[in-house]
């Protein structure tokens, strides 16, 4: 197996996973407050990667951790985290995995518009079409309009901000630091909402064990998307982080019920296709970093 298919495989591997994570949080949400998810979820998972920082002979701190650029990643990971976690509890999985495809383009855009990095006329047109598929799934000014849909769109320039600040993070940390730090951030944003919300409620045996389902999935999602963006070639690999929607409609559809329609289908199209060409237009003109891949929510 060459190092670009089994980096494809781990690719495509990982996208499983946050699928199914994200099915098993929109389930626990469904019985536990978001709030509660979010602190429960960033505690297990920074321990989990602290461990792992740990075993590799890592300290979990660092000073670094306290500058400012990660300062606004951990702002950045905060908005995206509680916008993504509440779209999933509050509209169907389909659109909210739809919408979050849009992430690439939002992040080759900042990174032309905040680096300076150049960004062409076919790759402009491309994330235009992008965001006219985003447009399409969101379908406002109709009857299948839904103002909620509006959370997974905020989600989504979270991860984004999120994925263009840890361009600006200290290169001292590592990804499994910045594994820790993402995932307590979510601590005190889970606990403001609880306080807001009116406290905690205690799980039945299995909601808790659905949770403890997210946490190891996730983690392991996440390690199998480290290990493909060091195993193959970046432009070859990067595309295949979109079989995440596809994971995730057949998850919304044979688990959750959950109906596509053509104009549905239609704007995820147009998502992944631009996605997928500006990204390998990234690779063509030398800059595959552009497309942004960083550590997803994951």
């Amino acid at each position: 197996m060459t190092d670009n298919l089994r980096g494809s495989a781990m690719m495509t591997l990982a996208m499983a996973g946050f699928a199914v994570e994200d099915l098993l949080l929109k389930l626990v949400s469904r019985q536990l407050p978001v709030g509660q998810v979010l602190v429960v979820f960033g505690l297990a998972g920074a321990v989990v990667f602290a461990l792992l920082a740990l075993r590799r002979g890592e300290s979990p701190w660092h000073p670094a951790i306290l500058s400012r650029p990660m300062a606004v990643r951990a702002g950045f990971e905060v908005a995206g985290r509680v916008f993504y976690v509440l779209a999933l509890a509050l509209t169907p999985l389909a659109t909210t995995s739809a919408i979050l495809q849009a992430t690439p383009l939002v992040v080759v855009a900042g990174a032309a518009l905040i680096f300076g990095e150049r960004v062409g006329w076919r790759r402009w047109s491309a994330i235009g079409v992008g965001f006219l598929g985003v447009m399409i799934i969101l379908r406002p000014g109709v009857e299948g309009f839904s103002a909620l849909s509006l959370l997974a769109v905020a989600g989504m320039l979270g991860f984004a901000g999120r994925d263009l600040a840890t361009r600006a993070a200290p290169p001292m940390l590592s990804n499994l630091v910045l594994g820790v730090c993402g995932f307590l951030a979510m601590v005190p944003a889970g606990v403001g909402m609880l306080i807001w919300t009116g406290g905690a409620r205690w799980p039945d045996p299995a909601t808790a064990a659905l949770l403890a389902a997210a946490v190891l999935v996730g983690v392991g999602a996440y390690q199998s998307l480290t290990i493909a963006m060091r195993t193959g070639e970046v432009s070859v690999v990067t595309p295949f982080r979109y079989t995440r929607l596809v994971f995730a409609l057949a998850l919304a559809v044979l688990a959750l019920g959950e109906g596509l329609d053509a104009p549905m289908l239609a704007g995820c199209a147009l998502v992944v296709g631009s996605g997928v060409y500006t990204l390998i237009r990234s690779a063509r003109v030398g800059r595959p970093q552009a497309a942004g891949i960083a550590p997803e929510n994951p």
